[in-house]
C-alpha cells in the first residue's frame, strides 16, 4: 500500500496544512495555533484548572507548562491559587488574552465558514462519522497497548 492510500497519511497532510495557516495567522498577533488553542480551551470568566487544559487539547500535562509559561511572559493568562482548593491553581485570562482569544475564535470560525462553503453539510457528516469511527479504533488501540504493557 503507497503512503498516498493510508488514513493517516490524508489526516496528517490535512492537519498539517491547517496548522500552517493557523500559525500564519496567529503570527500576526505574536502568537502561535497552539496559544490560540490554549485561550480557546480557557472559560473567559471563570478561568480554568490547569490540569484541565492538557486533556482537553489532547497534550501532556508536561507538554503543557512550557506554553503556559511562555503565554504568561506575554500577559494573555494568569495562575491564581484555587480559592476553594488551595492544592488546585486555575488559569485566567488578561485582558490581552480576552483580545487574542477573540481573534483565535474569529479564525476559527472563518476558517470553518470556508470549509462550509465548499463542502456540502450531507458530506461534512458523513466526515465526521468517520473521524468519530477512525477516534474510536484509536482509543481501543490506545486501551489495548495499556492492557499489553
Amino acid at each position: 500500500m503507497r503512503r498516498e492510500e493510508t488514513v493517516d497519511h490524508h489526516i496528517k497532510a490535512a492537519w498539517h496544512g491547517i496548522a500552517r495557516m493557523y500559525n500564519q495567522q496567529a503570527a500576526a498577533y505574536d502568537a502561535t495555533m497552539a496559544m490560540g488553542f490554549v485561550l480557546l480551551t480557557i472559560n473567559a470568566e471563570e478561568g480554568t484548572p490547569a490540569t484541565k487544559i492538557a486533556p482537553l487539547m489532547g497534550l501532556e500535562a508536561r507538554s503543557l507548562t512550557r506554553l503556559l509559561n511562555t503565554m504568561e511572559e506575554r500577559g494573555v493568562i494568569i495562575r491564581k491559587t484555587d480559592v476553594v482548593d488551595k492544592r488546585s491553581v486555575r488559569v485566567y485570562l488578561t485582558e490581552a488574552g480576552k483580545k487574542k482569544r477573540e481573534k483565535a475564535k474569529e479564525t476559527v470560525l472563518n476558517f470553518n465558514e470556508a470549509v462550509r462553503e465548499v463542502v456540502p453539510q450531507e458530506k461534512l457528516e458523513v466526515f465526521f462519522e468517520v473521524i468519530q469511527a477512525i477516534q474510536n479504533v484509536v482509543e481501543k488501540d490506545t486501551i489495548n497497548q495499556k492492557a499489553y504493557s
